[in-house]
């Protein structure tokens, strides 16, 4: 497949990310949140894509910069508003788009893909459904270095991050089963621990990196 043909299926999954977007946000009681997890979670998923179609790496760090660029643009101009309104001083759109570019760095090189898409996968899904279930139940709150949060929202962390490092890991044999499921359940402890920590969105930076490393550290040294 042409790399042309390869960036417009890329464009057009952005393209319908966006388009589902601007809709949560047209509607009349509409939720800054839903709309900022629906950008979360959908554009971290054309990192399948990539993987599935082999874009190649150095198309990925440019965008990776180019959006890095944008998302600081966006704290200065209201380019962003919909995905940038947390609440709170935060600069998570931007190591967002670092992660995936430096992702795509490490791991495409070194003919793993699997490990790019497993940082970015808990990035996107485990971070982005725990916020959500964090705000709508979240009822047993505590406190790490000022940051709030829930007991529910980081189990929500820890299991659905799991469940992704081990699908991933066993489904393409990097992994076998058991040692697997282990290691899944240790990355998805240290994911919630990361994502718990999260002063100025920086858990958009430390969760991904943080799951990819050690996720490869123990295959490449261990398994």
């Amino acid at each position: 497949m042409a790399l042309g043909l390869k960036l417009a299926i890329a464009a057009a999954w952005l393209a319908l990310v966006g388009a589902v977007a601007w809709g949560l946000d047209q509607r009349p009681n509409r939720q800054t949140e839903w709309t900022r997890k629906a950008v979360h979670i959908g554009t971290g998923n054309i990192i399948l894509l990539a993987w599935a179609l082999n874009i190649p790496a150095w198309v990925g760090i440019t965008a990776s910069l180019f959006f890095s660029g944008v998302a600081l643009l966006s704290y200065m101009l209201p380019l962003l508003p919909g995905i940038n309104s947390v609440g709170r001083r935060s600069f998570g759109t931007f190591f967002y788009a670092v992660s995936i570019g430096l992702l795509v760095a490490w791991f495409w090189p070194l003919a793993q893909p699997q490990f790019a898409a497993l940082g970015i996968l808990v990035m996107t899904w485990g971070d982005g459904l725990a916020g959500l279930v964090g705000r709508a139940w979240g009822r047993h709150g505590y406190e790490l270095a000022g940051m709030k949060k829930s007991w529910e929202g980081s189990l929500t962390m820890a299991l659905v991050s799991g469940a992704i490092v081990a699908l991933l890991l066993i489904a393409t044999g990097t992994a076998p089963v058991w040692p697997g499921l282990l290691l899944a359940l240790g990355v998805g402890l240290v994911a919630a621990l990361l994502e718990s920590f999260s002063p100025l969105g920086i858990d958009n930076l430390t969760v991904p990196l943080g799951a990819a490393g050690l996720a490869w550290l123990v295959c490449e040294h261990w398994l």
